[in-house]
């Protein structure tokens, strides 16, 4: 970390050389001398940050480099902090009197402020000296250091240790969790995985989670736990209530949490997956095999663990001890990967070589696929014999050597990406990293450099590259955002990115008077050198007096306690660039104090009934990312007026529920830098000092989706024209929400707002919300032909459907609550009209593959085309999977053309007409729907033979999870 760091201390001296504060006597000097001796300290840190692995006296070495680097860091920090504080005060001086007054005070204090830079910068070059000399004796190598980071190509080839040398194993495991083995029947009836960090138990038990054999076997509930050291039995529980179909709950007693888990286990045939337990405390065990044994016969429990005393504590039926993997398939794992890029010249050039390097991976699939991953990039030989040759292979470790593939990918990694590597130490093993949030605190940090805005391009790339390195894992899509990716580290990678970090990331659990850091129980941490704190803290439990003697952090995450004193955190954390609060149960304020932090970067903060913030939160000059969660509706009412003047924002993103009435103040659209902005407000029409919607005009930079708040406010489409929506060519999202209550005036202007509202023509996503028009087709809605998902919504004044089947690339289509008040659905909803016609052929929702209908009341009839659907030149939603009626009760039929389609699923809830058409399984409407593979009619989900099959959860549970957003992001 330490190259990177240095780096870019020397890249901010040499702004400061040419900047005016060199002008004072002596600085320009002492500056450039400061700067000589960075770069000749650079130039020993690969040597250095390599050795110190093994050696301990260069690696404090190392951090007394580090602690005068931090120094210089903030010293620079405070002087721009200085000039951004100025240059605002220039532009609010509003009147020739007091514009003069202001501008001798300003020059004094830009005197102070250059002596004082000036004699820090003496004193932090002595100290520098004298590191310096001491680095003398331990004749480092001097190198250029690696800074370049290369974006590497990427490919869809399959992780291979997924599917190489586990074969049987996996087949065996399949057959034990579906009963057919001999194993004695127990309840609850446990299957433990054993074997070493790295040997591929998560690997083998995600397989068989995701079997089809035990995907078809009907169990009732299936879920994964992370479980993880230290035990933590209210966590598991609750995961297992949540599994099991029971809600979310914040109870604190014991008794009470073991009595609704037996209750929502009760009876239910379950597959539960424990993975990564340690505890072998049996008394910790206990309830939760007690609470299992109501689970229903042929309940499966699958457990994976690095400790047999484990398996045996939870009384396994049966044991699986995995072994390490075959030389063959090691260098299967391994050669496939590594020549994925190389023709066949090289490969037999590199064989050899490539044997010997796998050879060391000691039947270890993540030391193989680390490796592979490692080799891929390099082609000639000479790089090859360097990896085999290296001195890390004599490193010696309880996983057998491991670390050392690791490592070897750890240190080919250029210096910046080490450091994002690196900063991941200081989050708990199993936590879900969010991409928004770990590239916005990597740019908080200043480790991602770049030029003409694209850092996040470029910090994108940085988890491209961890990826293909096997140092990341598990990527999947953020279920509320496409955008979004969530990841995962394998545990013994995280190892290494603590080593690597050394005492600077720490972790900290508190619960009750227990205390572990780095999962290790210790009273009396040691976090003078501590610059990043993940602390977690039960609800009872207090926060520990000893992280006031973190002094020097720069990174505070705070994670469910009940309340605490915000302004001892704003007093003791000066420094901090990244501060994340997440308080879940009680009441957190913020006070004046919260001005003190001016070097914050990142601001993660939850809000509460009647929260208000002080003026003082936009003194924050330096702030780039600020997230606000609201933990209820009738919290934080609105924005403290000075948000103008946070002129670094580039994300403002709000975590509903929010208020639609919630207040954005005025000049909010001065904040130019903005590329993420989640929610918009329209003030209250009858405010003079409202935000209007005019305010984004000049925030053309705005990316991914944006909600707009409040458009019944909105008095005319001039107003809404000066938006300027279509000038936003980098919003792929755009939800439009008017007033839930109609005071009876809305309807024409409604219309004509909506009409205004043009977005740009890449919109993906579209989203209206309680509009009050009589006409929901705006002008522009057939422009948008990059358009997949419409979202409709209270349309309780529309005089007739709108013609959605012109839509040529509609792909989900969403129609409900009250979003169409009339009692019949026809043509008029297909939109037939000559321009579907291509060669003759009249194609309607040609692409639609999602059709779902929910809560419309009065809808009666849903009629076809007059029997135009069955001649040849008519084509209506040849591509939908699933249709979904949820809640329409005088629904009497459906037409014919939906079952001619290519339906995968077919559901309908709360329709009592279409219950009893389609549920007996007999006749002749039976007849058109018995080909569709799912179907579910009133929870129940029928066979293709018409019988029921099982009670399976209610749709309502599952628009909720839908509507859910994600647990906590900054917490596990």
């Amino acid at each position: 970390m330490a190259w990177a760091l240095v780096s870019t201390i020397v890249d901010q001296l040499g702004s400061l050389i040419a900047s005016e504060v060199a002008s004072i006597v002596n600085v320009k000097e002492e500056v450039k001398k400061l700067e000589r001796k960075f770069h000749e300290i650079q130039a020993k840190l690969n040597d250095a940050e390599e050795r110190q692995v093994k050696e301990e006296a260069v690696r404090l070495w190392l951090e007394k480099l580090n602690n005068v680097s931090y120094e210089m860091a903030d010293v620079l920090d405070e002087w721009n902090t200085a000039k951004i504080k100025a240059d605002i005060e220039k532009e609010e001086e509003a009147e020739a009197s007091t514009a003069k007054r202001r501008k001798v005070l300003s020059l004094v204090s830009t005197f102070f402020q250059r002596r004082d830079i000036a004699r820090k910068i003496k004193e932090i070059t002595e100290k520098l000296d004298e590191i310096d000399g001491e680095g003398d004796m331990y004749q480092f190598v001097l190198t250029s250091g690696n800074e370049e980071v290369v974006r590497l190509p990427t490919d869809s080839h399959v992780d291979v240790s997924n599917i190489l040398g586990r074969d049987k194993v996996k087949v065996d495991l399949v057959n034990i969790l579906l009963g057919r083995g001999n194993e004695e029947e127990r309840s609850p009836h446990v299957i433990s995985l054993v074997g070493m960090g790295g040997v591929g138990k998560t690997t083998l038990a995600q397989l068989a989670y995701n079997d089809s054999e035990l995907n078809s076997a009907h169990f009732e509930k299936k879920g994964w736990v992370c479980v993880s050291d230290p035990f933590n039995q209210f966590m598991v529980a609750k995961a297992i209530i949540k599994i099991c179909g029971g809600r979310d709950s914040n109870t604190t007693d014991w008794p009470s949490l073991m009595d609704e888990m037996c209750e929502t286990i009760r009876e239910k045939k379950l597959f539960l997956v424990f993975d990564d337990v340690w505890t072998e405390d049996d008394v910790l065990w206990r309830p939760f095999e007690l609470a299992l044994q109501n689970a229903a016969q042929g309940s499966r429990i699958l457990v994976t663990t690095r400790k047999r005393k484990v398996a045996d504590v939870m009384r396994s039926a049966k044991r699986i001890d995995l072994e390490e993997l075959s030389d063959d398939d090691c260098w299967s794992i391994f050669s496939t990967i590594a020549f994925c890029d190389k023709d066949s010249v090289q490969r037999n050039d590199l064989e050899e070589i490539g044997r010997k390097i796998s050879d060391k991976c000691k039947g270890l699939p993540l030391a193989a696929r680390t490796l592979g991953s490692l080799m891929r990039f390099k082609s000639r030989k000479e790089q090859w014999k360097m990896v085999f040759c290296s001195k890390l292979w004599e490193l010696h470790d309880v996983e057998r050597g491991l670390f050392a593939p690791l490592l070897l990918s750890y240190y080919d990694l250029p210096s910046p990406l080490r450091r994002c590597f690196s900063y991941c130490a200081v989050f708990p093993k199993d936590y879900v990293f969010s991409e928004e949030n770990l590239v916005s605190m990597w740019l908080a940090q200043g480790y991602i450099k770049s030029n003409a805005g694209m850092e996040r391009i470029v910090a994108r790339d940085y988890l491209e590259i961890l990826f293909i390195r096997s140092l990341f894992q598990d990527f999947r899509v953020d279920q509320d955002d496409e955008n979004i990716m969530r990841f995962k580290m394998h545990d013994i990678v995280h190892d290494l990115a603590q080593i690597m970090a050394k005492n600077e990331c720490i972790t900290i659990m508190a619960k009750n008077e227990c205390i572990t850091i780095n999962g290790c129980k210790e009273s009396r941490p040691n976090l003078q050198n501590t610059r990043h704190l993940y602390l977690e803290i039960s609800r009872n439990a207090q926060i520990p007096e000893s992280i006031y003697r973190a002094k020097n952090l720069r990174t505070l995450i705070v994670v469910g306690h009940d309340s605490y004193n915000v302004s001892k955190l704003f007093y003791h954390f000066r420094r901090l660039r990244t501060l994340s609060l997440g308080c879940y149960f009680g009441e957190l304020k913020v006070s004046d104090e919260i001005e003190d932090l001016k070097h914050l970067r990142y601001l993660n903060i939850p809000t509460w009934q009647e929260n208000k913030w002080p003026e003082t939160i936009c003194n924050l000059r330096n702030l780039q990312f600020l997230n606000i969660t609201s933990n209820h509706p009738y919290g934080l009412k609105k924005l403290p007026q000075g948000m103008s003047k946070l002129i670094n924002l580039k994300r403002l993103i709000f975590k509903e529920p929010f208020r639609h009435s919630f207040e954005f103040p005025r000049e909010i659209g001065r904040l130019s830098s903005l590329t993420k902005l989640s929610h918009f407000f329209v003030g209250d029409k009858d405010d003079s000092q409202r935000c209007r919607l005019g305010e984004l005009k000049d925030l053309n930079h705005l990316q991914g989706t944006l909600e707009i708040c409040g458009l019944g406010n909105v008095e005319d489409a001039c107003e809404a024209k000066n938006a300027e929506l279509k000038e936003k060519n980098d919003l792929h999202g755009l939800s439009l929400r008017f007033c839930e209550d109609d005071d009876g005036g809305r309807m024409e202007t409604d219309v004509a707002v909506l009409n205004a509202l043009e977005p740009p023509p890449g919109l993906e996503k579209l989203e209206i919300h309680s509009y009050r028009g009589t006409t929901m087709f705006p002008d522009w809605m057939m422009s948008l032909t990059k358009l997949k998902s419409l979202f409709l919504t209270c349309g309780e004044n529309l005089e007739r459907s709108p013609p959605l089947g012109k839509l040529q690339y509609l792909e989900y289509l969403f129609i409900g609550p009250h979003a169409f008040p009339f009692k019949k659905l026809g043509v008029e909803f297909l939109g037939i009209e000559s321009e579907n016609t291509q060669d003759g052929i009249i194609k309607i929702f040609p692409n639609l593959k999602t059709l779902q209908f929910f809560f419309l009341l009065e809808w009666e009839e849903w009629i076809g085309i007059g029997g135009q659907e069955e001649e040849d030149c008519t084509i209506i939603m040849p591509c939908l999977q699933k249709l979904v009626i949820y809640e329409c009760p005088n629904l009497k039929s459906l037409p014919d053309f939906l079952f001619k389609t290519s339906l995968q699923e077919f559901e309908v809830k709360g329709s009592p007409n279409l219950h009893e058409r389609y549920q007996r399984g007999t006749g002749e409407d039976w007849a058109k729907i018995s080909h569709i593979p799912n179907i579910k009619i009133n929870h129940i989900e029928m066979q293709r033979d018409g019988q029921e099959v099982i009670q399976q959860a209610t749709i309502e549970e599952e628009f909720d999870q839908e509507e859910q957003s994600e647990d906590e992001e900054e917490g596990r």
